[in-house]
């Protein structure tokens, strides 16, 4: 496929995402009366998110029935296009959508082993972020450029707060004290997803967290069309951050500045 199908293809994922916001947005209205399921530590599920999810795997894939899916809340369909793969977060930042904070829709489209497309769509804010490789990042059809800030007392940096579950989680809070000290702030979004995209776009000058690839793929194919830098903690590349989670997505002083303060931890490695 050339890039202008890929294009036509991006407007569809739009316009997907876009239902699927204004379906979200419906019980977002009434977050108190939320049904609410639990999957593990801090990670929860509610009947918007499943439902959102139909209605993408049912848009996406009506549309081209032999590719494959893997999204967070139900079995991956396995299509006949071997090279063809959506990857869809039907809400991610669940704790936040529960809580009557924003979220985002995440939709990217693989080819092989790389990302060629990728939507996110915050329905509260109304922020649709598109990435097109090779064609640039944008929010709201403007393009986007990470932040050029290299004064490492004003970066803004982004990541999650971590549960015993993860891997990494010792010292972690001793970690993220280190990194806040000398720098301008750390913020918690609350989303994966939309923390790239505040990357892409400058909000944030750097994101660092353990995270599912699912959640942060369109998201990463944002930052590295909208000019920053994406490694594990290590510095290494997509065959081990795509397996692991390990990520940073930042401009490129900050990504430097948090491969410093994160150097010592001991290396995680794909199982």
């Amino acid at each position: 496929m050339i890039l202008d199908s890929y294009a036509r293809i991006l407007d569809e994922m739009v316009a997907t995402a876009r239902e699927a916001g204004a379906l979200t947005q419906r019980h977002f209205a009434r977050f108190r009366e939320l049904e609410i399921g639990i999957k593990g530590p801090a990670d929860f599920v509610s009947d918007a998110d499943k439902e959102s999810e139909l209605l993408i795997r049912d848009r996406l894939l009506s549309r081209y029935p032999g590719w494959s899916l893997t999204g967070e809340e139900f079995p991956p369909v396995d299509g006949t296009d071997a090279e063809h793969r959506w990857l869809v977060d039907p809400i991610d930042g669940t704790t936040n959508f529960i809580n009557g904070m924003h979220y985002t829709i995440s939709i990217a489209l693989r080819r092989g082993r790389e990302t060629v497309c990728g939507v996110l769509y915050n329905p509260a804010a109304d922020e649709m972020f598109t990435a097109l490789k090779g064609d640039g990042a944008y929010l709201n059809g403007e393009r986007m450029t990470v932040s050029q800030q290299t004064d490492i007392g004003l970066m803004c940096v982004g990541t999650g707060l971590p549960t015993p579950n993860l891997s990494l989680y010792p010292g972690a809070y001793a970690r993220l004290d280190a990194i806040r000290a000398p720098i301008g702030a750390v913020r918690i979004v609350g989303s994966a997803a939309n923390s790239c995209a505040y990357v892409a776009m400058g909000r944030l000058t750097g994101y660092y967290e353990e995270t599912g690839f699912i959640d942060t793929a369109a998201g990463i194919l944002m930052v590295e069309e909208a000019g920053g830098v994406v490694t594990d903690w290590w510095g290494r590349g997509p065959e081990v951050y795509e397996r692991t989670g390990t990520l940073i997505v930042a401009n490129p002083a900050t990504h430097a500045y948090l491969m410093e303060k994160l150097r010592d931890v001991p290396m995680k490695d794909p199982a």
